[in-house]
C-alpha cells in the first residue's frame, strides 16, 4: 500500500490491484466496478449509480476474484458494485473470465424471465440499458417457456410519475434516490421474494420536487412521465445542451426536440453545479412557450384603440416615435432575461433614453438591497473566492437567511442535504422549520418577519452556533423586505470571516446585477455616482456623457408614472402581481402615456401596451445565465424561430430608430461588447449600515399577526402553464399557525390584510413564533401580494365561521 500527494498537499491512501491482467492503482475504498472503468473495462450493471450508495440489488455486475495466495479471493463471483478494492487483489471480469461471463448471463436470464417483450412500445426502447446489456452480456435465446407475470398498469405514483411494475428489475435506484438524495422516502420496495415490487404509501403520495430524476435513472421503462409517455422514440429526437431558466442554480439540462418542438428535458451531467439532478420544474415546465397565446408578431395600437399586427420595421419606428414624444421613460426588465439581454436593457436606458431609471427587481425591494448588491454581490464569483456548490459541502456551518432552498433553489437544497449527511450544520433564520430544513437535519432559529436583523446580530454574539471562516451565509432576496437584515448579514460576515452569497429566486437576477440593471449601478459594477466610472462606461459605449444622478428604483418608477413625472415605460417580463404593489403597478401601466412591452405571451401588460414585441423564450435564443455563485452559464439556441427575437435585438432596433444605436444586434456581438467593457477596477463604496426598524402594528377584526410568505416551487407561475401533470403535484395551500392560534380560531381561517382576504385550511407549525402566520405566496387567487398584503405586514386572523 502506498500514499501519493494530492494537489492540495494532503496524502491519499492508495492500493494496487490487477484487473484482467492490468495493474492499476486507485484510492483506497474505491469499488471494483470503478477501478475496472479506469482500465477501460465496462462491467454491466443496473443498480449501480456513482451518486447513490451501493446496494448490490441486481447482481448483474458479478466478477471473479480468485485467491492469489494473499487471502484476497472469494470462492464465488462477487458483485463488483459493492466490493472495495484491496491491495494485491486480482479481479477477472467478463472480458477474461468464463465464470464471470456465465454468471452475468445467468443473472440476465433471470431478469428477463418476467420482463415483458414490449420494447417496440416502451418509452425506454432505443436508450435502454437492459436492451443493450441483454445483447452484450446475455444469452442469444431464452429457455423460459412459462407464462410471464403481469400486473395492472400503469400505477400513478404521482400525477406525473407512472409505474409499470412488469418492467421493473428491482434495482432500487428510484427508492435510493428518493431516500438518499431528495429525502422524500414515500416510494419503497414492498413485499418479498417473487412478489417484491416498487410501492407507495397510499396515504402519502409521492410529493417530491425531484421525482422526475427517478424516471431518468431508471434503467428500464418501469417509470415514465405522464407528459412524455408514448410521445416519441429516443432515436427520433435531436438533443441540445442548455441551461435551466427557472431559478438561479444554473442547472445543466439536455433538451430533446423533434420537428421544432421540445418533447422532453433531461438533467445534464455537470459535477460542479447540479451533478446529475434537476428539479421537476426544470424538467417538465417548458410548455409555456407552446401555448396558444404565444406572441408571434409585433403589434401596435391603432387609432381606434385596438392592437393590430405590424411589421418589425413599423413597430420599431412607432416605438421610437412614441418614446420620443413621451419624454422621460422608465425601464423595468424583470428577472427572466439573459445576461446579454440585461446588458442591452442597461445600455438602452443609458445610451438611447439617457436615464438611470432602470430596475430588474419586479418584486418587493429596498434601497438597502441595492446598496448591498453594489458593494457585496456584483463582481463576486468562484474566481474571487466566492462560495460555490463544492464549498457548501465543505462548510462547517451554513446559515440560511430569508431563503428556503427546497422551494427557491432546488439544486442548492440537494447540495446542502448532501453536505448535512457528512457533518455540515444548517441553521435557518425563518418563521418555522420547513419540510426542506428537516430533510437537511437543520435547525431553525424561529424569527418573526422583519426581525431577521436581530437574529443575525444574535448569531455573532452566540459562540455555540460556531460561525467562523469555514462558514457560509446564504441570503435570499426576501431579506430586502426586512429592514437592516442585509446590513446585519454583512456585519456578521466581516466579524466572523464567514463568506456571503446572495441567492435570488430568478435565473436572470444575478446577470442583471452584473449588467447594471439597477438605478445606482452601471455594467461591470461601475457606480453611477462615481464620475470616473461614468467616463469609463461612456467611452466603452462611444457616447460623450451619461446621466450622473442615480435613477429611480422599480417602486419609484411606478410612483413617477402615477404622478406624471415619467411619461414612457419600457417593460419586459414583468408580472404586475409579483411587484410590491400589484394594483399600483397595473395603474401605472395604464397611466403611462406610452408603453413598449416585450413579452413571450399575452399578459395584462401587453393588453395595455402601445407597442408589443414578441420576444424569444430560452429555447429560441442563445444567452448566458449567471448562477447565484457568479458562475456564467452560456447556452446556445435550440431553434431558430423568425416569429420572435431576443430582447437585445428588439432594443437595438428601437435604439437605431431613435438615432442612438446600441452598437450590437446579435447575442455574439453583445457578448463581445460586454467583454470589451469588462469589470470596473476602481473603488466601490461599502454599503451603509441600515438599522432594523420595529414593525408597526395595526388594529383589525380578529387576532393581529405578522405575515410570512414565500413562493413554493410548484405554484401558479406562468412559466408552468401548459403542464397540468406538474401543476397537479403542487402542495396544497395552507396557512401555518401556532398551536395557541389554532386553538383560538380552528381548522379553517380567514386572513385579512390591507389588499383583501383569503380563506385557507390551517396547519399547526409547532415552532412558529406566536403572532405569525405563514401562507404560500402564489398558490391561490392572484397571489398574496395582490389579494392579501405585503410580506412582513400585519394581518388579522379569525376562524372562517367566526
Amino acid at each position: 500500500m502506498t500514499t501519493t500527494p494530492e494537489k492540495t498537499g494532503t496524502a491519499v491512501e492508495t492500493v494496487t490491484l490487477t484487473i484482467d491482467g492490468v495493474e492499476v492503482t486507485v484510492p483506497k475504498d474505491t469499488l471494483v466496478i470503478r477501478a475496472a472503468e479506469q482500465v477501460g473495462v465496462q462491467i454491466p450493471r443496473f443498480c449501480d449509480h456513482p451518486l447513490l450508495a451501493p446496494v448490490g440489488a441486481c447482481r448483474q455486475c458479478l466478477v471473479e476474484v480468485p485467491d492469489a495466495g494473499n487471502g484476497r479471493g472469494f470462492p464465488k463471483p462477487q458483485a463488483s458494485c459493492t466490493l472495495p478494492v484491496a491491495d494485491g487483489m486480482v479481479v477477472s471480469t467478463q472480458a477474461t473470465s468464463p465464470a464471470a461471463d456465465k454468471a452475468q448471463q445467468g443473472i440476465m436470464e433471470f431478469l428477463l424471465v418476467n420482463h415483458p417483450l414490449d420494447c417496440p412500445v416502451c418509452d425506454k426502447g432505443g436508450e435502454c440499458p437492459l436492451q443493450n446489456q441483454a445483447m452484450s452480456n446475455g444469452r442469444g435465446e431464452s429457455r423460459f417457456e412459462g407464462v410471464k407475470r403481469t400486473y395492472p398498469k400503469p400505477i400513478n405514483l404521482s400525477a406525473q410519475v407512472l409505474l409499470d411494475r412488469e418492467r421493473c428489475v428491482l434495482c432500487a435506484r428510484c427508492t435510493r434516490f428518493s431516500e438518499q438524495i431528495a429525502g422524500d422516502p414515500f416510494i419503497a420496495l414492498v413485499e418479498r421474494g417473487a412478489l417484491q415490487q416498487v410501492g407507495i404509501y397510499e396515504k402519502e403520495p409521492l410529493q417530491s420536487y425531484f421525482s422526475g430524476n427517478t424516471i431518468q435513472i431508471c434503467p428500464v421503462g418501469a417509470l415514465t412521465s405522464a407528459e412524455y409517455r408514448f410521445r416519441s422514440r429516443p432515436f427520433d429526437l435531436v438533443s441540445t445542451a442548455s441551461v435551466a431558466e427557472h431559478d438561479a442554480c444554473g442547472s445543466a439540462i439536455r433538451v430533446d426536440h423533434r420537428r421544432g418542438k421540445v418533447m422532453r428535458r433531461l438533467a445534464g451531467n455537470d459535477p460542479e453545479v447540479n451533478e446529475e439532478w434537476i428539479t421537476d420544474k426544470d424538467r417538465f415546465a417548458f410548455t409555456y412557450a407552446q401555448q396558444p397565446d404565444r406572441l408571434t408578431y409585433p403589434q401596435v395600437r391603432d387609432t381606434d384603440g385596438s392592437l393590430r399586427p405590424a411589421s418589425w420595421p413599423e413597430a420599431f419606428a412607432v416605438a421610437a416615435r412614441g418614446l420620443r414624444a413621451a419624454g422621460a421613460t422608465g425601464v423595468l426588465t424583470g428577472g427572466r432575461v439573459t445576461a446579454e439581454d440585461a446588458f442591452a436593457y442597461s445600455t438602452f436606458a443609458r445610451v438611447a433614453l439617457g436615464t438611470n431609471d432602470i430596475d430588474f427587481r419586479a418584486r418587493p425591494l429596498s434601497a438597502e438591497e441595492a446598496e448591498f448588491l453594489a458593494s457585496d454581490v456584483v463582481l463576486t464569483g468562484p474566481w474571487a473566492g466566492a462560495p460555490t456548490y463544492a464549498d457548501l459541502e465543505a462548510a462547517r456551518t451554513v446559515v440560511l437567511a430569508g431563503l428556503e432552498p427546497e422551494d427557491e433553489a432546488g439544486v442548492v437544497f440537494l447540495r446542502l442535504r448532501k453536505a448535512s449527511s457528512t457533518g455540515t450544520r444548517v441553521l435557518s433564520i425563518a418563521p418555522f422549520s420547513s419540510r426542506g430544513l428537516r430533510k437537511m437535519n437543520g435547525r431553525v432559529i424561529p424569527t418573526v418577519p422583519g426581525e431577521e436583523a436581530a437574529a443575525l446580530e444574535a448569531l455573532a454574539e452566540q459562540s455555540e452556533h460556531g460561525i467562523d471562516a469555514s462558514s457560509i451565509i446564504l441570503l435570499g432576496e426576501r431579506l430586502a423586505t426586512s429592514p437592516g437584515a442585509l446590513s446585519a448579514a454583512a456585519a456578521l460576515a466581516r466579524r466572523t470571516g464567514a463568506r456571503l452569497a446572495w441567492v435570488p429566486r430568478r435565473a436572470g437576477d444575478r446577470g442583471a446585477v452584473e449588467a447594471g440593471c439597477l438605478p445606482t449601478l452601471l455594467p461591470g459594477g461601475r457606480p453611477v455616482a462615481d464620475a470616473a466610472a461614468r467616463v469609463d462606461a461612456a467611452a466603452s459605449w462611444g457616447v460623450d456623457t451619461l446621466p450622473d444622478r442615480p435613477g429611480r428604483d422599480a417602486d419609484a418608477i411606478v410612483a413617477a408614472l402615477l404622478g406624471g413625472e415619467l411619461g414612457g415605460l419600457v417593460i419586459g417580463g414583468v408580472d404586475p402581481d409579483d411587484t410590491a404593489d400589484p394594483a399600483a403597478t397595473r395603474a401605472a401601466v395604464e397611466a403611462a402615456s406610452f408603453v413598449v412591452a416585450l413579452e413571450i405571451r399575452e399578459t395584462a401588460v401587453t393588453r395595455a401596451a402601445d407597442v408589443v414585441f414578441p420576444v424569444a423564450p430560452v429555447s429560441d435564443k442563445a444567452g448566458t445565465f449567471v448562477t447565484w455563485e457568479g458562475r456564467p452559464r452560456p447556452f446556445e439556441a435550440v431553434f431558430t424561430n423568425p416569429a420572435s427575437l431576443p430582447d437585445l435585438r428588439i432594443l437595438a432596433g428601437i435604439a437605431e430608430e431613435l438615432g442612438r444605436p446600441l452598437g450590437f444586434r446579435t447575442v455574439a456581438e453583445a457578448r463581445s461588447r460586454m467583454t470589451e467593457m469588462g469589470a470596473w477596477d476602481g473603488g466601490r463604496a461599502p454599503a451603509p449600515a441600515y438599522p432594523s426598524v420595529p414593525a408597526a402594528g395595526v388594529a383589525g377584526d380578529g387576532i393581529t399577526v405578522r405575515l410570512a410568505t414565500w413562493k413554493q416551487m410548484i405554484d401558479q407561475g406562468s412559466l408552468q402553464d401548459g403542464e397540468e401533470h406538474l401543476r397537479a403535484t403542487a402542495r396544497m395551500p395552507v396557512a401555518r399557525i401556532s398551536t395557541a392560534l389554532y386553538d383560538a380560531v380552528g381548522p379553517t381561517v380567514r386572513i385579512s390584510g390591507d389588499r383583501g382576504a383569503v380563506t385557507l385550511p390551517a396547519v399547526i407549525a409547532h415552532d412558529l413564533p406566536e403572532g405569525v402566520v405563514w401562507v404560500p405566496a402564489n398558490s391561490f387567487g392572484n397571489g398574496v401580494l395582490a389579494d392579501l398584503a405585503s410580506p412582513g405586514s400585519p394581518v388579522t386572523v379569525k376562524g372562517a365561521s367566526q
